[in-house]
């Protein structure tokens, strides 16, 4: 009785044992996908060393490196004075977006503060240029919301990476709806930043929606003007050549999508390759999207082909002139191949402003297009912040 007695209590000690081997190791898998989830270094975001093979054509090598598509990773470090919290809404489509809420510290959410939609480059995500805006500017007491957009990101959208000149202004609108339902936030002091193809969409918006309060476009693409600065003889050749491929995607089941930048490469792992001051550094965005500098796995700049109907048939900056007199603040590079888009919107607007509600192009020094997306040094936060304190009447 006795040595079944012992037996039986060596049993439970086994068991005992193995049950608590089992809690630790599954509380090692549970730090290191914490780890891998929320850390920011780059050297866990890369799987591997770099990779070099050859293409299709086995004469040309490319080189990448394998990254973790899981893991949550920005462009810029969070400053240690500010909060990021990841929040989601519905715009009035019924998608889902996905953001992130900045805000200072030891923000005041007995009063109420000025809030700042922040839209990303075109084919860009919240966790790229967004980020470095929302951050520099929720230090200085602005609830900022850097928002992914629909189809895009993590936001909702059955059919992915669809670009859409109607819903991508309703996405600005979406954020004004999601800032003026926090009890610290000034409904009648809600703002806009839109970085590249935000930009235009963000002036879209401001036309029509009149919650929002001041407008800042940065390094401006008007996407959808693209489509109509063509002859008409070009134009009818596109929608021959979109009705061909809408048959492909009908007949495919699915639609297609070619993009720019994959997911799991990183082509030039060492910034900068490619020089300043060179043609290929001003005129493509190769030197932010596939290095460590602006790279993102779910940024990869492509847009489905059958897009162009949408942003061929609906114009986003046709009324920009019904924005007044709210203010509108555009900000380019001297060197930003962009730049022509910002002065033919500003030479729409200027004559029906008064000089207090419109200022002169801001052109940054020595600064091409994609310098503005990051590059805190050459991006005028001074004079952004200005320009909203003017605008909301904060000082």
């Amino acid at each position: 009785m006795k040595e079944e007695s012992n037996k039986l209590c060596s049993g439970k000690a086994i068991l005992a044992i193995i049950i608590f081997a089992i809690a630790i190791i599954a509380a090692v898998i549970v730090i290191v996908v914490l780890v891998l989830k929320t850390g920011n270094n780059m050297n866990s975001y890369y799987l591997s060393d770099t990779i070099c093979e050859n293409d299709e054509s086995g004469e040309k090598k490319q080189c990448y490196r394998k990254i973790n598509v899981n893991m949550e990773h920005y462009i810029s470090e969070l400053d240690e004075n500010v909060i990021r919290t990841h929040v989601r809404y519905e715009n009035r489509y019924g998608i889902e977006i996905a953001a992130d809420l900045y805000t200072k510290k030891d923000l005041d959410k007995s009063q109420k503060n000025p809030g700042i939609i922040i839209g990303p480059p075109y084919g860009g995500v919240k966790e790229q240029g967004p980020s470095v805006y929302a951050n520099q500017l929720a230090k200085l007491g602005y609830v900022c919301l850097a928002f992914d957009p629909s189809f895009n990101g993590e936001s909702g959208g059955k059919k992915r990476k669809v670009s859409s000149s109607d819903i991508f202004v309703e996405d600005f609108s979406a954020g004004v709806d999601y800032l003026g339902t926090l009890s610290y936030v000034d409904r009648d002091k809600i703002g806009g930043i839109g970085i590249c193809g935000s930009g235009g969409f963000l002036l879209g918006a401001a036309a029509i929606d009149s919650r929002i309060k001041a407008v800042v476009t940065v390094v401006m693409y008007d996407i959808p003007d693209l489509n109509h600065v063509v002859s008409d003889e070009d134009w009818h050749k596109k929608q021959d050549e979109l009705k061909i491929k809408r048959w492909a995607d009908v007949d495919n089941g699915n639609q297609e999508c070619e993009d720019f930048y994959e997911s799991d490469r990183v082509y030039d792992p060492k910034f900068p390759k490619i020089k300043p001051d060179t043609d290929e550094y001003n005129n493509f965005w190769k030197p932010f999207y596939t290095t460590e500098r602006g790279h993102h796995p779910r940024s990869t700049g492509g847009f489905t082909t059958t897009s162009q109907f949408s942003l061929s048939n609906f114009q986003v900056t046709d009324n920009v002139a019904k924005i007044a007199p709210r203010p509108i603040f555009f900000i380019t590079g001297d060197k930003a191949h962009s730049k022509d888009f910002t002065q033919k919107i500003y030479d729409k607007v200027k004559d029906i402003y008064t000089t207090n509600k419109i200022r002169e192009i801001y052109s940054a020094k020595d600064a091409f297009h994609i310098d503005l997306y990051d590059d805190i040094s050459k991006i005028p936060f001074k004079e952004i912040n200005e320009f909203f304190q003017e605008s909301f009447k904060l000082n």
